[in-house]
């Protein structure tokens, strides 16, 4: 039974977009927007609406807008006062919380997230954005006066880089992608955002919100596939960052696109393949716990999910036979399900990928160790446990996001390291044990191999105050509300030499307060 309030009562058309701050009109072809969840007895996919198709001739009108309004550094919002820009954004952070119910409703639809997470991620996202708020007071605050080194003053800031291209995720469609958007936008660049291939009808509510906030151009928000939005749009070779969480070969395909790459700042969150290590004196009670939470929330659909387990050869069995039993206890339902964990996948094919996956792992020997593993419904396939698995099986070397766990047991921890070292990717691991010798040198060695041990705990991206990035294919530049600012931004800076001619002119200046860079004052 569908609870009233989360019904889809009709379906939603979106046809406007947002370019040169106007909600244009849409009359094109569209393409429709399905959930894999059923509001009928008998299994149906639900139609949600349809959002536009576009191409070409509308990217290059959204970066025409977007070139336009950071017009070579000299537009309005490059050039505005941080107090300014700061009450633009809170204009939109407050009509954004009027939104909340609507989004969250989407994001349930559109992809499975459970009804707790859900709230938790516009949540996390508003608090994103007033935390971003008040660090970027405290950077302009520390910004706000003359450095003397040799006889030479430096007023020093950060300053915008241009047009930033900015491409979300489908697992986290609004908090990831605004962990982009909103630093992006705030340190005075202009922004193109094409929303992911799910969970995009979500990002509807928002536009007028972007429309009414913003100084024209600054956001320019279009809908479409990746190729035939993204990529013209790098072809002209006048975007100055791509600002994209997904996987390394979208990311690679984007930039060979963009003739002067030389030019072209990168933030990427890309895939991972994170480990976790359980050593012989772990607490298993715990380290159960820990595993389900790191290999299933949001069905492992995460880039910083625990997606392959090393087990130390003495503790597997036990290990393995209370996970596989808290794997099985788990509950699957409808997001708005009470106590649901397991809900259905957002992408129609997911299943028959972990099916192929499983498929391939036992005709080289891997079983599943837990009664349920592998069981279809319409729109699921049941986590499955996986042991033992080699490094010929697909599992092992393919990021699975989604219900399957690789288990590997070791007498040696030299394997798993030298596994990590091998592997494509660097982001985090989860390391379990208690005695300080063995955990010392090991802390020690995987903090050289990936940005974040957590130790007796499953791997995450918070709290956003925290540095998120990753080693290798895993990430380029660091995102968290501190590191964001900086990672869509350059420092810039006015120097003097220290004479009277030059002192007399700077406090000129500063008395005449028309300088909107050159300036001490400050947001308390």
């Amino acid at each position: 039974m569908i609870p009233e309030k989360y019904q889809i009562t009709e379906e939603i058309h979106q046809k406007t977009y947002l370019v040169n701050g106007e909600l244009k009109e849409w009359n094109g072809n569209t393409s429709q927007v399905v959930s894999t969840i059923s509001s009928t007895k008998e299994y149906a996919p639900t139609v949600l609406g349809s959002i536009p198709d576009m191409g070409e001739a509308e990217a290059m009108e959204a970066l025409d807008s977007a070139t336009a309004a950071y017009n070579k550094g000299q537009g309005v919002w490059p050039t505005m006062k941080v107090k300014d820009r700061i009450e633009c954004m809170e204009a939109f952070v407050k009509r954004m919380e009027e939104k909340r119910e609507e989004v969250v409703k989407l994001l349930m639809w559109e992809i499975g997230k459970n009804e707790a997470d859900s709230y938790k991620e516009f949540d996390r996202t508003v608090e994103y954005i007033y935390d971003t708020i008040e660090d970027y007071k405290q950077l302009d605050r520390n910004s706000a006066k003359f450095q003397k080194h040799d006889g030479v003053y430096a007023h020093i800031r950060r300053g915008p880089l241009g047009v930033v291209l900015c491409l979300g995720p489908y697992n986290y469609p609004l908090n990831e992608t605004f962990a982009l958007l909103i630093p992006a936008i705030i340190m005075g660049n202009t922004t193109i955002f094409k929303p992911a291939k799910h969970g995009v009808l979500l990002i509807t509510p928002l536009l007028e919100a972007f429309q009414s906030s913003f100084p024209k151009g600054v956001v320019n928000i279009l809908f479409g596939r990746g190729r035939a939005v993204a990529a013209p749009i790098m072809k002209t070779g006048k975007v100055d960052v791509l600002a994209l969480i997904g996987n390394s070969k979208s990311a690679n395909a984007l930039q060979e696109q963009h003739p002067k790459s030389n030019r072209l700042r990168l933030v990427l969150g890309l895939e991972a393949k994170n480990p976790a290590i359980i050593l012989p004196d772990a607490d298993l009670d715990l380290t159960v716990n820990e595993c389900i939470a790191g290999t299933l929330s949001f069905n492992g659909q995460r880039c910083t999910a625990l997606k392959v387990i090393y087990v130390h050869e003495d503790v597997k069995d036990e290990f393995l036979k209370r996970f596989s039993e808290k794997v099985d206890a788990l509950k699957f339902g409808n997001p708005w399900d009470e106590g649901a964990k397991l809900t259905p996948l957002p992408e129609p094919g997911k299943p028959e990928y972990i099916q192929e996956l499983l498929d391939d792992a036992k005709a080289k020997g891997a079983k599943i160790k837990n009664k349920k593993g592998g069981k279809h419904k319409n729109n699921y396939i049941w986590p499955a446990v996986l042991h033992p698995v080699t490094k010929d099986m697909r599992v092992y070397e393919e990021e699975q996001f989604g219900p399957i766990i690789p288990v590997l047991s070791f007498t040696d921890i030299e394997q798993p390291l030298d596994d990590m070292a091998e592997s494509n990717y660097g982001q985090q691991v989860s390391l379990f044990g208690k005695d300080v010798y063995t955990l010392s040198p090991l802390i020690d060695t995987l903090a050289n191999l990936v940005c974040r041990v957590n130790l007796n705990s499953s791997c995450q991206r918070g709290p956003d105050v925290y540095p998120f990035t990753g080693r290798k294919d895993s990430a380029q530049s660091t995102l968290s509300v501190h590191d964001a600012l900086r990672s869509f931004s350059i420092r810039t800076f006015v120097a003097f030499k220290d004479n009277e001619l030059n002192n007399e002119t700077i406090e000129q200046l500063l008395e005449a307060k028309v300088s909107n860079f050159l300036s001490t004052d400050y947001i308390l």
